[in-house]
């Protein structure tokens, strides 16, 4: 049963986490290009992928809830619930579900706004900034996360 559990949290992990990081990082280029760009089709050249970004990061975001569910139930199995270095993960994975749907999220839909609303580049600029910080951070969240998986100081069938 562990490697069952092991296995669906690695893989959503994989999906979910992955798709979210690529997405959320291309998201502010890809919206910052929308912001007075040619419009083709009643939108700004960009719009139409920007959407797209967003719509993965927010799906995925949503079944992402797996991660830490089958995460947890792994834990429980193996009996590291008491663990440091998956107590440690537990509150950086809510930090970065809180950072992402608090902040890069919101962020992402405030750059769309300007997009659709033909805002120019220098007027979403500081938007796109500040978003693009912001999933910097989440990534490296998450990328810690992941290390302490690989890791698991403490444990014995670690390195």
């Amino acid at each position: 049963m562990t490697e069952f559990l092991l296995s669906v949290h690695v893989l959503v992990a994989i999906v979910t986490v992955g798709s979210i990081t690529v997405a959320a990082s291309m998201f502010p280029r890809i919206a910052l290009r929308a912001c007075g760009g040619e419009e083709r089709d009643g939108r700004s050249e960009g719009t139409g992928t920007a959407v797209l970004l967003h719509r993965v990061c927010t799906g995925y975001a949503v079944a992402g809830v797996v991660v830490p569910v089958f995460g947890i139930a792994t834990g429980a199995q193996l009996g590291v619930l008491t663990d440091a270095w998956l107590i440690v993960s537990l509150v950086l994975t809510v930090a970065a579900a809180v950072l992402l749907g608090l902040a890069v999220l919101p962020g992402q839909r405030r750059l769309l706004a300007l997009a659709e609303g033909a805002a120019t580049e220098e007027v979403a600029r500081p938007t796109a900034s500040r978003l693009s910080m912001t999933t910097g951070v989440f990534n490296v969240l998450w990328a810690v996360v992941v290390a302490l998986m690989i890791v698991r100081p403490g444990s014995t069938t670690g390195v």
